[in-house]
């Protein structure tokens, strides 16, 4: 026992230090990136101003295709964005062990998605100085108020969700740094001090944790599919062919959870490769996280039929002209690929257990994203350009729409600062629990220790049953009679 003991503390022990390992310093490579980011970041930046000063003419959006990239962008990070609610919540609360591993990441995908999602549609605004109107003269009736409401409120639930479980974590790092012989160390010394919230590990303490994870748990599920419910409904409650769909909701949340499955995936793979996670993070993980995915990509593939054969076997006059434009017209390529390369195609290739391997589930997580891009953009983009009265008497550039090197720029600058916020973290802080994998090696350790123990209990009945059979079987000696 006193040599499992050891075993197990040692183990303990290289948990942290894995997990702890990319935090302590920063290689050329991470700076190269950093920089690359922040000069992607910056161009953006100076494109938004652009636009800022001059107006959103210099786009190539018009008074026909007023939502376009951007907003495209806002519905496709928002769906990433459940990807924590899929990994940490769900499982959590089915108490899936295998879970342990890859929460942090999941929920940190979700916070940063959310933050950026929640910039795409200040972007889109023409005068974005006008944005406390929404609120000093918004209408609870309108949807985007709803939109708003909801975004704020799972963006601050999501930020708890993910810095409840870092608490323990922080502590672990306060407590690690003894040599603060930088300005740089003293920060980090001085934020894991803040962060920590005076953690001692006691026993009151895990249990106010372990009672406040429940409570968020609980809470962030429904508050994550509220919230793309209403993103929907800023289609949905509108009279534009297309848009004008009862089944918008459940396929927003369908195509949200499909696409953050894939974007957890991504993740995983990132992070085992990168940071040598590989003991951690194993093929297991990905075989049933993949089954998952496939699943989902089932769902979203039943209300994607529902969504377009519905209206396509009617063909009433308005949904028409859409539907002929989406399936052979100027959309048709870009439509049909989406159909058959990102869905039916990862459902062909999931599966298979070959199809669940690291390599190949990867390569098609990232089909399974950019496909998720593309979808929103034929959404949103398509509709706007078939409206009830037909487009006439304006110039040419107004009937079709494709992004400018403005839109492509700030969209960049976007998803480069998503990359920036999640490099940054993972630099500060470890991107494992480490007491949730550390409790997960505690359980496994008290498993083989019990079936050990039952093992030798049930070896010494055997033996004993076996003893006291021979004894009751031995045969009778006749007395010896003298004389």
């Amino acid at each position: 026992m006193d040599v499992q003991y050891f075993n197990l503390k040692q183990e303990v022990e290289t948990v942290r230090e894995d997990c702890l390992r990319p935090t302590e310093k920063w290689g050329r490579s991470t700076q190269i990136w950093i920089g690359s980011l922040l000069i992607v970041m910056a161009w953006g930046l100076y494109c938004y101003i652009h636009q800022l000063s001059h107006g959103l003419g210099v786009t190539a959006m018009r008074n026909y295709v007023s939502w376009g990239l951007y907003i495209s962008t806002f519905v496709f990070f928002i769906g990433i964005s459940h990807s924590g609610t899929l990994v940490s919540a769900i499982l959590r609360i089915t108490k899936q062990e295998w879970r342990r591993p890859i929460t942090r990441s999941a929920e940190l995908l979700t916070f940063v998605s959310l933050l950026f999602g929640g910039i795409m549609p200040i972007i889109d605004l023409g005068r974005p100085d006008r944005l406390a109107n929404l609120v000093i003269f918004g209408r609870i009736q309108s949807p985007l108020m709803w939109d708003i409401i909801s975004i704020c409120t799972y963006l601050v639930g999501s930020t708890i969700f993910l810095f409840l479980p870092m608490i323990p974590d922080m502590a672990l790092c306060r407590d690690r740094l003894t040599v603060v012989d930088s300005r740089f160390k003293r920060f980090k010394k001085w934020l894991y001090t803040k962060m920590s919230l005076g953690w001692k590990g006691t026993k009151s303490q895990w249990h106010r944790l372990e009672k406040s994870m429940t409570i968020m748990t609980i809470v962030i599920i429904p508050v994550a599919v509220t919230v793309h419910t209403v993103v929907s409904y800023i289609f949905a409650m509108t009279l534009r062919p297309g848009w004008n769909s009862t089944v918008f909701g459940p396929y927003f949340v369908a195509g949200a959870l499909y696409s953050g499955s894939a974007g957890v995936i991504l993740g995983m793979a990132a992070f085992r490769k990168l940071y040598h996670l590989e003991k951690y993070i194993t093929p297991r993980h990905f075989d049933l996280i993949g089954r998952i995915a496939l699943t989902l990509t089932l769902i979203y593939a039943y209300l994607n039929l529902n969504e377009y054969w519905i209206p396509a076997y009617k063909m009433a006059t308005a949904e028409g002209h859409l539907l002929s434009d989406l399936f052979y017209g100027s959309y048709a390529k870009a439509f049909w690929i989406c159909q058959f390369g990102t869905v039916l195609l990862p459902i062909v290739i999931m599966s298979f257990p070959k199809g669940r391997s690291v390599t190949l589930l990867t390569i098609t997580c990232i089909i399974i994203v950019l496909g998720a891009w593309v979808k929103r953009y034929l959404i949103v983009v398509p509709t706007l350009l078939h409206p009830f009265m037909p487009i006439q008497e304006v110039p040419g550039t107004w009937s079709s729409y494709f992004p400018n090197y403005v839109e492509f720029s700030v969209t960049a600058a976007c998803l480069a600062g998503i990359f920036f916020v999640i490099t940054i973290f993972s630099k500060l802080f470890p991107m494992m629990a480490v007491w949730e994998v550390e409790e997960g090696i505690v359980i496994e350790h008290d498993k083989k220790v019990a079936l050990e123990l039952r093992k030798k209990r049930e070896e010494a009945e055997s033996k004993y049953n076996g003893e006291q059979v021979k004894t009751s079987i031995e045969p009778i000696k006749e007395p010896v009679i003298i004389g």
